[in-house]
């Protein structure tokens, strides 16, 4: 074997490492993305969850408290006309 083919030889190994060197880093690189990717799917899932949990218990307290000034505002009639409810 002559020395360029040992040289081509040498060459076509170092790049076939780099190529594997590089193969690895982009699985690495992959692996990372959807680690991420999947942790901020399960931070958004709990966040929507969330905010349907609180638009609900929201809702109901707004119902709550409605029908609380509605029994305020009776009763405030009621005091405003001297306790008669025909009045």
């Amino acid at each position: 074997m002559g020395k360029a083919e040992k040289m081509s030889l040498a060459t076509t190994q170092a790049h076939r490492e780099s190529l594997q060197r590089q193969t690895q880093a982009d699985w690495v690189n992959r692996e990372y993305i959807e680690l991420i990717t999947g942790s901020i799917k399960r931070i958004a899932d709990f966040l929507n969850s969330f905010d349907m949990s609180c638009r609900s218990r929201l809702s109901v307290l707004n119902e709550k408290l409605t029908s609380l000034e509605r029994k305020v505002d009776y009763l405030e009639a009621r005091v405003a006309t001297g306790g008669d409810p025909g009045n």
